[in-house]
């Protein structure tokens, strides 16, 4: 199944939106451990999903967040 790193960003003032967005919102990602450049006041979040599609990899992540965010397919390489 492809692979797709989730790219969300947000602008400060939204912070709190993004976190809220996830209440009640059924997905494989809530309460896992992703990478978040917040608390160093970047406000971006990343996962890595597989999916059969982009849209079906956004699909995993609440609306508000979805909305600011990108799939891109991603595989991967060794560095030589």
């Amino acid at each position: 199944m492809p692979l797709y790193r989730l790219h969300h960003r947000h602008r400060a003032p939204e912070c709190p939106i993004a976190f809220a967005a996830w209440k009640g919102f059924a997905s494989p990602l809530r309460r896992q451990v992703t990478l978040a450049s917040c608390a160093g006041g970047g406000h971006e979040i990343w996962w890595d999903v597989n999916a059969d599609s982009a849209d079906e990899a956004l699909a995993q992540l609440p609306r508000y967040v979805a909305e600011r965010s990108q799939a891109i397919p991603v595989v991967e390489t060794e560095i030589p």
